[in-house]
């Protein structure tokens, strides 16, 4: 866990407390950048969305930065909706610096995550700061959670019409033309991605992430990669810095990524599953989701299984926060590229290697996977509820009933009512009303940063609501 050496602590309740946490660090961190040729740092905080924010600053600002003394954001930046006016103080960033980040398609930048505090107290709409706080409550517990994080995104470019199209598609002449080929696992299509891919890979193993593999996916020009995991902060941050280093490598090869989870209908979702994990004090490095002798499940994964499933539709308006993400969340699609079976999650269960659940207990590795997750998520929001609901799970000893080890997609919804099996949110409305109704949400999130994420998004879910799609003028303009 990432805690100070000196105080044992991670989340710092004032900001004189983060400022002097900060002073002893300032010099080795200062010299390693200067060392690697920094000349331009960027202290990074994350908005409601989950997206970076900064102002950059010359090297010669890098003590007053770490100080708290940098640059200042006026408080609507954060939140879009805030509580607070434009009469009221800024925002002040302090810089973590346990997460500094040298960019590697530039060197002579760096971007450091940082936490934002006003009036002297940790602001109130800052999503990293939530995850902290869930990371202190659960140490005081005596647990530290980890997580993995498997992302996935679509490659494309502009063709000479000015229209995007998939950067890997070998049918040039048509703008995201899906098409029941399998472009998953094959190796021609990977060999022809490489030259892009490479330099992905050169970068996150040169970061010391330690790569596993890449995966050509299952949509054409749509790739996932799987690097190990850590504790959920550093995990959250890495997340962050791969979407823009997937963007900046990308730009260097005249494309673009897209983490929209449904581009076509015709596409594979793209998701983000976040495989998650726990340890405990009284048995410090050893994963407390396997029995001791590491052979079996243990009653602490059952239970944590039991407390997510108590708060998975409050978690899903999260992990999946766009009207575009329920598109994902079916399990056929007519004129699917690789045949009509998505193997995405649509119920709110969980089995063993079962990928139509939305908790799978995989085969290879004893960690709960959340499958009903995509890269439009606020990965600190996402990993502070998946923290704190299974701990609430551990805590209270919630029983998840049995597993379902069936495939999911064949049961009719008399037959899954019968077994008293929840649908996952069908909407983003729906998942956003269960947001709103989720003591654990609002403990996580607090009531300010709560009542900002529902009234964005049910703006959101009004706006898109209030439109006129392609598919109701073509389903309805001459029918009636």
């Amino acid at each position: 866990m990432p805690k100070d050496n000196a105080t044992g602590k991670i989340y710092y309740e004032t900001f004189q407390e983060a400022v002097d946490r900060n002073r002893p660090k300032i010099p080795a961190v200062q010299k390693r950048l200067e060392d690697a040729g920094v000349k331009y740092v960027m202290a990074a905080w994350i908005d409601l969305h989950g997206i970076p924010k900064t102002k950059p600053v010359p090297m010669s600002d890098f003590e007053p930065l770490c100080l708290g003394k940098g640059p200042q954001f006026a408080v609507h930046s954060i939140s879009f909706v805030p509580e607070l006016s434009p009469a009221d103080s800024d925002q002040v960033v302090v810089p973590d610096l346990d997460a500094v980040y040298i960019c590697p398609w530039d060197t002579s930048m760096a971007i450091i995550f940082s936490d934002l505090y006003w009036e002297d107290a940790p602001y109130n709409v800052c999503p990293r700061q939530a995850l902290k706080r869930a990371m202190k409550e659960a140490a005081d517990e005596g647990y530290t959670g980890y997580a993995g994080v498997e992302p996935e995104f679509i490659v494309m470019k502009y063709d000479e019409d000015g229209q995007p199209v998939k950067a890997f598609d070998d049918d040039l002449g048509k703008a995201i033309s899906p098409r029941r080929q399998a472009f998953g696992y094959d190796v021609e299509y990977s060999i022809d991605s490489m030259p892009f891919l490479k330099d992905m890979i050169d970068i996150i193993e040169g970061l010391g992430w330690n790569l596993h593999d890449v995966v050509a996916e299952g949509a054409y020009s749509q790739f996932e990669l799987d690097f190990h995991y850590t504790n959920m902060l550093e995990m959250s941050d890495r997340l962050a810095f791969l979407r823009i280093v997937l963007k900046e490598v990308a730009k260097k090869h005249g494309m673009f990524v897209t983490f929209m989870p449904k581009p076509t209908v015709g596409d594979w979702r793209s998701g983000a599953h976040i495989n998650m994990s726990m340890q405990h004090e009284s048995r410090p490095g050893q994963n407390i989701f396997e029995t001791e002798d590491g052979s079996d499940w243990s009653d602490e994964s059952r239970w944590a299984v039991g407390g997510l499933m108590q708060h998975a539709e409050a978690i899903t308006a999260i992990t999946c926060p766009t009207v575009n993400s329920y598109n994902g969340l079916v399990p056929r699609v007519g004129g699917f590229e690789g045949g009509t079976v998505t193997w995405a999650p649509t119920n709110i269960t969980y089995g063993f290697n079962n990928r139509s659940a939305q908790f799978r207990l995989p085969q290879s590795r004893h960690c709960i996977e959340n499958r009903a997750c995509d890269m439009t998520m606020n990965v600190y929001l996402a990993m502070a509820m998946h923290l704190s609901s299974a701990l609430h799970g551990i805590k209270h000893k919630i029983d998840p009933g049995k597993p379902t080890d069936f495939d999911l997609y064949s049961k009719t919804d008399a037959e899954l009512a019968e077994l008293g099996i929840r649908r996952l949110p069908r909407t983003l409305f729906n998942a956003i009303e269960a947001l709103r109704q989720d003591d654990m949400a609002e403990h996580v999130m607090g009531p300010v940063m709560r009542k900002s994420y529902l009234e964005y998004k049910n703006d959101e879910w009004e706006r898109y609501h209030q439109s006129v799609t392609d598919w109701e003028v073509q389903e309805y303009l001459r029918l009636y």
